[in-house]
């Protein structure tokens, strides 16, 4: 007795249909940061890795550009990437960075240290250890 494949591959095909549909309603998805994946809008901030790990760094003039044109697209966006993994991983310390777009005298930021009216958690009562 021979078996047929073609039910087979239509049932495989129907599968990869749905799975590529899933990815790409995912990948249009927006996010904190808009339709920028994170990771993406996290190394845009390179320049202020040195101001957001050290409290007494100087905040270089290239970080305060990023910041302020995150700020102004995105405002969400900044704390999403402080509040995110990747941040963790480059040792930033959110408490520190936070305090950048002050140091930068952008107008439109969080008060004080706190990220937004969606992010009501205080950087200061967080604690973010260095191991995994």
């Amino acid at each position: 007795m021979a078996l047929s494949l073609k039910p087979y591959c239509l049932v495989v095909l129907f599968l990869f249909w749905i799975s590529l549909n899933a990815l790409v309603s995912d990948v249009g998805a927006a996010g904190e940061c808009g339709r920028t994946p994170i990771r993406s809008a996290a190394a845009s901030l390179s320049p202020c890795l040195g101001a957001a790990r050290n409290a007494r760094a100087k905040v270089p003039p290239a970080c305060c550009a990023k910041v302020g044109a995150l700020l102004r697209t995105s405002p969400r966006c900044l704390c999403a990437i402080l509040l995110s993994p990747l941040a963790k991983q480059a040792g930033i310390m959110p408490g520190i960075a936070i305090a950048i777009p002050k140091k930068c005298n952008i107008r439109n930021r969080q008060a004080g240290k706190k990220c937004g009216s969606k992010y009501t958690t205080s950087f200061s009562s967080l604690s973010f250890e260095s191991g995994v």
